[in-house]
């Protein structure tokens, strides 16, 4: 029975007699046209960013090429197991047999573990050391896959808490190790260190594409069903572990104490209405994101969607975003991130709407809902880039992780929030109205949007610096 329930996601599985998949052939053309579109668009953009930029000092580096290969293999490794899991998780609890209600307590729990230990992350890295914590990742996250071998409802949990406190490290103790490293061990330049990430963040996007055909790959054809990605996941973690205890050298730093660094930035947050104006648009966006995370299995997944594949095409579109800021925001078109930001905004708002419309029970219409949602991630692409910049303009380097604490106190509510009155709805009707929610969400987030376009609108530090090196006169 169990072996059954998930067949349907691998085309080669056979069904049960007087199975129907609704409009199973259509979705699975569409998943599979739009991943080779959406990847042949990325590949191309990539291939002519790559011609026309002139290689940099830091590339003839030796030593800081082989430090940065060092950096890259933990880090990569780590982030393409994270990635592997992405796609099958919901399916892996449907193939369990539970309810979408307790599936939603399941990824609420998820939620709250990541804001909970996010709020400690930083100090406890420096307090156990940066290399310690990359570590205790890999043994963390490791358990966390084994208890999705696990039918016990608890043990999940569990695992959902694990899964929690190895996120929080991998965003923490990873990127603060190698600026440590950078700057105190090799004294490389500190303008080297955003090429490192940027260059990071590029080889994300390509890990979550490649990570979603291997997760399709290894549910079809390990036998395992769709626990394999996460069994999968193992050896990886257990290689970024073995690689950072073998290669990597310890570091810590100074303790602030965590009263004052909260203290600090909830003093920033009320004291700038900038800060305040962007945490709010933060926590709306991406509280919406998370519910979009859990709802776009149980939408496309009934008519036969591959997951995995679906999964690639969401991230290329994420990723074809990416490159459309790049272009849009250099010196040919020189448009602001502010701009930017706003046009995800609005794109996210489109797409909830259609949602609503396409996720009608007995009018649904999975092809138009798989649309909705490469806009949703094409809109990710174009957001968080913009964010970034805007965060690193507007809040001072010293109040930056007492503010990011308190952004994601109200993100994670909002999202855990969401996801506990689906809970309580039918299955049916609970989606659709879930996506309406979510529209009304993302309106209050573009009249945040407009609200800080008004402030900082003549505000200059906010903008990219004009191409020609003078005052960038038009307005935001």
């Amino acid at each position: 029975g169990g072996r059954a329930a998930w067949s349907r996601t691998c085309p080669g599985r056979p069904r049960k007699p007087g199975q129907q998949v609704v409009r199973g052939p259509a979705m699975l053309v569409t998943a599979y046209l739009a991943f080779v579109v959406l990847l042949a668009s990325c590949l191309g953009l990539e291939l002519s960013r790559c011609r026309a930029k002139p290689p940099g000092r830091a590339c003839s580096n030796p030593s800081f090429l082989r430090f940065q290969l060092d950096f890259y293999q933990v880090y990569f490794l780590a982030l393409a197991a994270d990635w592997l899991q992405a796609p099958y998780l919901y399916k892996l609890y449907q193939h369990y047999h539970f309810l979408e209600g307790q599936i939603a307590i399941l990824y609420v729990c998820g939620l709250a573990s990541t804001v909970l230990f996010g709020l400690v992350a930083s100090s406890l890295v420096d307090w156990l050391g940066r290399k310690k914590s990359c570590v205790l990742f890999s043994l963390t996250y490791s358990l966390c896959c084994l208890t999705k071998l696990s039918w016990d409802y608890f043990v999940l949990l569990m695992g959902r808490a694990l899964g929690g406190l190895s996120t929080a490290l991998l965003f923490s103790a990873f990127e603060a190790w190698y600026i440590h490293e950078h700057m105190e061990r090799h004294d490389f330049p500190a303008e080297w260190i955003p090429a490192t990430f940027a260059r990071a963040a590029f080889w994300n996007h390509v890990l979550a594409v490649v990570a979603g055909v291997a997760a399709e790959a290894v549910t079809c054809w390990m036998g395992l069903g769709p626990v394999a990605p996460f069994v999968a996941a193992i050896p990886l973690l257990a290689l970024a572990g073995a690689l950072a205890l073998h290669n990597w050298g310890e570091n810590y730093d100074r303790q602030r104490a965590f009263s004052r660094t909260c203290a600090g930035g909830l003093r920033c947050l009320l004291s700038d209405r900038r800060v305040l104006l962007l945490g709010t648009i933060q926590a709306l966006f991406e509280s919406v994101i998370f519910i979009f995370v859990f709802l776009w299995t149980p939408v496309l997944d009934p008519h036969g969607a591959p997951l995995g594949i679906v999964f690639s095409s969401f991230m290329a579109a994420s990723l074809l975003g990416s490159s459309l800021y790049r272009i849009a925001t250099s010196k040919r078109y020189h448009l602001q991130p502010m701009h930017l930001l706003s046009l995800a905004v609005l794109i996210v708002v489109f797409s909830l709407f259609m949602l609503t419309f396409s996720t009608s029970p007995g009018q649904e219409s999975p092809v138009e809902s798989f649309i909705a949602f490469l806009l949703i991630e094409l809109a990710c692409g174009l957001y968080f880039p913009s964010m970034s910049f805007l965060r690193r303009k507007v809040i001072p380097e010293t109040e930056q992780a007492g503010v990011l604490n308190w952004f994601r106190v109200p993100l994670h509510l909002l999202a855990c929030l969401g996801l506990l009155v689906l809970h309580d709805s039918d299955h049916k009707t609970g989606t659709r109205n879930m996506f309406s929610i979510c529209s009304a969400v993302m309106v209050m987030a573009l009249l945040a949007v407009v609200g800080l376009f008004t402030v900082v609108r003549h505000n200059a530090e906010l903008r990219v610096p004009s191409p020609t090196g003078e005052p960038y006169a038009p307005e935001l």
